[in-house]
């Protein structure tokens, strides 16, 4: 009697623990987290427009670096270029080559 009295409890038990403890299940798509940004919708812009906007002046700087990097080489480039040509003008003079 004692044993028939103690099982049907040790299974009422198991039934409430398994149960969650909100009545609810909260519904959310997927990629929620549950907690809403605060300030709304109208933040959640604000901030990916700042957010995109400082994005964009990174590229923007980086990219402006390596054109500068570009620009010094090309002239770097430039110089050299002028220089052979003086050295091929002076051997082609010494060589008789031109008569000036």
């Amino acid at each position: 009697m004692l044993r028939q009295s103690i099982r049907p409890l040790t299974t009422a038990n198991r039934a409430l623990v398994s149960r969650s403890f909100s009545a609810l299940a909260p519904k959310m798509a997927a990629g929620d987290t549950g907690a809403p940004r605060p300030g709304g919708a109208a933040q959640a812009d604000q901030f990916t427009k700042r957010e995109a906007a400082q994005e964009n002046l990174y590229i923007h700087e980086k990219e402006r670096e390596k054109l500068l990097a570009l620009h010094k080489k090309v002239k770097e480039q430039r110089k050299h270029l002028d220089e052979l040509d003086k050295h091929i003008e002076e051997l082609t003079k010494n060589q008789g080559g031109e008569q000036n």
